[in-house]
């Protein structure tokens, strides 16, 4: 995303929604994952979320503020994970892929909102509503990318945890030793634009999928 604002592929008002809506991303949509995660998990039998105070949607108990620039550079990026502890869960492999996909999950709920709020605004025959509308779009995007990146099996990312339902604790824990460097790839191939292309794509699969859901109610009034 920041290729094409420096491109000047969007226009100042573009570039200004985009961060605006990027803000609330990070302020009030990353703070819905978390708690997603650490609701799932005390739901699941686990209640190291709730003693370790993320149980809230105060954003300043989830927020990575590396993970937070990367979500205004690229559209992607992470917080704080929420620790569990899988000695809570009754099924430990079963449960601990649940709190994984709680997060990415809750980020697809507010994509489709705010979907479905930008089809309603777009209805208004004003030029500000489409401003508007746009700011929901680029929430809607935005919250898509989240999911699907969020979803890489790589640390501190949700999808690390699904491997713990698919790996044995001996894979997984010689992958979890060299965790630093595995992340330190990750940001440098989001760096170099590597990842674009399979995450687009992804992305936009699943936008795709979304926009056609929310634009049903509208469909007999267009």
């Amino acid at each position: 995303m920041l290729r094409q604002l420096l491109a000047g592929q969007l226009g100042i008002i573009g570039v200004i929604v985009y961060i605006l809506s990027s803000l609330t991303v990070i302020f009030l949509t990353l703070p819905v994952h978390e708690f997603a995660h650490g609701f799932a998990a005390e739901k699941l039998g686990d209640k190291t979320p709730r003693w370790q105070g993320r149980l809230t949607l105060n954003p300043f108990a989830h927020i990575d503020w590396l993970g937070a620039a990367c979500i205004l550079l690229f559209g992607f990026g992470w917080a704080k994970p929420v620790q569990v502890n899988a000695n809570g869960f009754k099924n430990p492999k079963r449960d601990m892929a649940l709190v994984a996909l709680a997060g990415p999950f809750s980020n697809i709920v507010v994509a489709l909102i705010a979907l479905v709020l930008y089809n309603a605004i777009s209805l208004i025959p004003v030029i500000a509503a489409l401003y508007v509308a746009l700011f929901f779009y680029y929430v809607a995007i935005i919250n898509v990318s989240l999911a699907v990146f969020n979803l890489i099996p790589i640390p501190p990312l949700d999808g690390s945890r699904l491997l713990t339902a698919l790996l044995p604790y001996k894979y997984y824990n010689m992958l979890m030793r060299y965790e630093r460097y595995i992340f330190l790839g990750l940001l440098a191939l989001l760096w170099v634009g590597v990842l674009d292309i399979p995450l687009d794509f992804l992305s936009g699969a699943v936008m795709t999928f979304l926009e056609f859901i929310a634009g049903l109610p509208f469909g007999f009034i267009r």
